[in-house]
């Protein structure tokens, strides 16, 4: 005789392995975490910061 196939435990693990599959090809086309992007962001901001200390303010001279 043929094993008995749960159909709904077939259909299921189907969904999870699809779902998985489209959640590892957003990670790889999205990137990077929250962690990376903040650091990313801070590092923005300080450069930025950097650069207007540094900044030569030239006024019109007559």
């Amino acid at each position: 005789m043929a094993n008995v196939i749960n159909l709904n435990r077939f259909r299921k693990r189907a969904e999870r392995e699809a779902t998985a599959k489209q959640a590892d090809a957003n990670r790889t086309k999205f990137g990077r975490t929250k962690a990376e992007r903040s650091a990313e962001e801070t590092r923005a901001d300080q450069a930025k910061t950097h650069l207007d200390q540094h900044r030569i303010d030239c006024e019109e001279q007559p």
